[in-house]
């Protein structure tokens, strides 16, 4: 049975000014749209505003410019994004996960598993690996040697961290990442590839977040490294010996190539793509799709590209892209004719 709040209890909690009935509760949350009396709802860009005003939510998050439109009780915020994943945070539900190690584990015998750990169905610890007090890994996740999960890190299922692998502390892990393998080093030595050893490992700091299917391969030397609060969405490929700075967040199958680094603060958007051996600034946001081709040095937002047309405009326009440089060298030409 989900826990109800009282609305001045949650004001007074995450630092709101209250406008209604403070003794009301509500004991979940929902869209404007679909939400309820019990249900708090949030306004956070302003395009939703028509469905504020016909909202049955028991309450809205909001910006003090919205509050006279919200037909119920509104709860004033700074940032109502920010408020509202702090108070929905008390409706999620994690199932327990019973400290000690599932009889369908395997653990060897020069692993460390605290006694407060949980080892679930099917897990594989391999030697010298580090399950450190209140981590938990879920059903069919491999730990391999050398590698540590820190305190309070929860690897969902189907984890599979491949070699000196540290995970700080809090650190959360979605299925099907890859964390650790090798990285995409070769040699061409006259007509054939030779492989180079990828001796380094991998060092995620407290707090970050991996999503499913990401991929951080091992360093090649030194270890590649995220510093702490770093957020990776799903399907994201870091390749080896990359620095990610402290709290940046990339967006889905993005992919950064070897030996870059990106600052702290950094928003990189979905599918964008980031050559090896570049250096991005702090506080850079690359919007979607952009490739960066040379290192950033000014904070600021960056992009690449050319946005969707309708085809036959785009089909035509991709065909004068090719004379763009005969194009100008005419224009420099008829320029130079009528300054004579």
């Amino acid at each position: 049975m989900s826990a109800a709040y009282r609305l001045g209890e949650l004001a007074e909690r995450f630092g709101l000014e209250l406008r209604g009935d403070a003794a009301h509760c509500v004991d979940g949350v929902a869209t404007l749209a679909a939400a309820g009396p019990t249900q708090l709802a949030f306004l956070a860009n302003s395009a939703y505003r028509a469905q504020m005003r016909g909202t049955l939510a028991g309450a809205v998050v909001l910006r003090e410019a919205d509050a006279a439109e919200c037909p119920g009780a509104a709860l004033v915020a700074r940032d109502p994004y920010v408020a509202y994943a702090k108070i929905a945070a008390l409706f999620e539900r994690q199932p327990a996960a019973p400290a000690g190690v599932h009889p369908s584990a395997v653990v060897a015998p020069g692993a460390q598993v605290a006694a407060g750990a949980s080892v679930g169905p099917g897990c594989v610890v391999e030697d010298g690996a580090v399950v450190e007090d209140g981590a938990v890994l879920g059903p069919h996740c491999i730990v391999g040697a050398d590698c540590v999960v820190g305190a309070q890190s929860r690897l969902v299922a189907r984890v599979t961290l491949v070699a000196r692998v540290r995970l700080g502390r809090r650190v959360l892990v979605h299925p099907g990442a890859v964390i650790g393998a090798d990285g995409f080093g070769l040699a061409f030595d006259r007509d054939h590839w030779i492989k180079v050893p990828q001796l380094g490992g991998v060092q995620i700091g407290d707090d970050c977040e991996i999503g499913a299917n990401t991929t951080i391969d091992r360093g090649a030397l030194d270890d590649t490294v995220l510093e702490e609060d770093v957020r990776l969405d799903n399907q994201i490929q870091i390749a080896h010996n990359v620095r990610i700075g402290a709290h940046t967040a990339i967006a889905g199958c993005a992919a950064v190539a070897g030996s870059a680094h990106i600052g702290r603060y950094c928003l990189i958007g979905g599918g964008a793509g980031i050559l090896g051996h570049l250096s991005v600034a702090d506080r850079v946001t690359v919007t979607a799709m952009s490739l960066v081709t040379h290192s950033i040095h000014t904070a600021g937002e960056y992009s690449s590209g050319t946005p969707i047309q309708e085809n036959r405009q785009w089909r035509k326009n991709a065909a004068r892209f090719k004379h763009l440089d005969e194009l100008a060298r005419r224009l420099k030409a008829i320029d130079k004719d009528s300054s004579a």
